[in-house]
């Protein structure tokens, strides 16, 4: 399991140069989206005023004969609504106000895309390219959800909430999948129970 700590991250986001690409990345960063979930968004599922967003559904193009689908989510626990951050918010609005400018807007529209969603092989292709400018190791698109739970650990987040915030199924697989980073939080048991 690979993934970018908070400081490559910005690394990473500091040779972006297109803004559209700049809030993927961040969404998938911060908030643990998998691709085809962040793919899939339309302005319906975000509440700029309640700052929240609703992930509903996703986009796969691994349907034969069809460039591209949109589902419901992996499972049912996937369809969650999470807050959005204040910076979140600015640059989603920011995206908004652009896609707004065209005459055929529409709340159906993708976030990311507006009337076609964002290609697969598009998202790939810049993120190795922001990866190499960036000078930081090569991850896969997925690796951005590791990130945010790696994040989230690091920063005090229980098990069962990085469960609830990345949609897992069920909270084994988030200890299957996250075990080793709690190995440091077991040892701080040791040292609270020698103390009694």
């Amino acid at each position: 399991m690979n993934f970018f700590t908070l400081e490559e991250y910005n690394k990473f986001d500091s040779v972006i140069d297109n803004f559209s690409f700049h809030l993927f990345f961040e969404i998938l960063f911060y908030l643990g989206l998998r691709q085809g979930e962040c793919q899939a968004l339309t302005w319906k599922d975000i509440d700029l005023e309640n700052g929240k967003i609703k992930i509903t559904k996703t986009l796969t193009t691994k349907i034969k004969g069809q460039k591209w689908t949109i589902s419901s989510p992996k499972t049912k626990n996937s369809i969650r609504t999470l807050p959005l951050t204040k910076k979140l918010i600015e640059d989603l609005k920011k995206q908004k106000i652009e896609a707004m400018k065209f005459k055929d807007y529409s709340e159906n529209w993708f976030v990311f895309g507006n009337s076609f969603p964002f290609p697969e092989t598009t998202i790939q292709v810049k993120k190795n390219k922001y990866c190499k400018l960036a000078n930081v190791k090569q991850i896969r698109v997925h690796d951005f959800r590791h990130s945010c739970a790696s994040l989230l650990i690091n920063k005090g987040a229980t098990i069962s909430l990085v469960s609830k915030y990345l949609g897992h199924s069920n909270i084994s697989i988030t200890l299957n999948t996250y075990t080793h980073m709690y190995k440091s939080e077991l040892e701080d048991m040791t040292d609270i129970l020698n103390k009694l």
